[in-house]
């Protein structure tokens, strides 16, 4: 008795599933507008996070030079 081949199919990553279901819910404009929002949202936290780390070496340098 032989055992039957095991077919090798890639689950898709939660990513890949979330975009197909937009992609049959969104117009393509409604699908660009929202990936623009995301991007902006990653772009403002990483402002943000480089505004703290400055601040940190600037009050740091402070303490150094009374």
């Amino acid at each position: 008795m032989q055992a039957a081949p095991v077919r090798a199919n890639a689950i898709p990553s939660f990513t890949t599933a979330l975009r197909a279901v937009e992609s049959l819910l969104m117009s393509s404009g409604q699908r660009t507008a929202r990936r623009n929002a995301w991007t902006s949202v990653l772009e403002d936290r990483r402002r943000a996070k480089d505004r703290v780390e400055a601040q940190r070496v600037m009050e740091q340098t402070l303490v150094v030079r009374p």
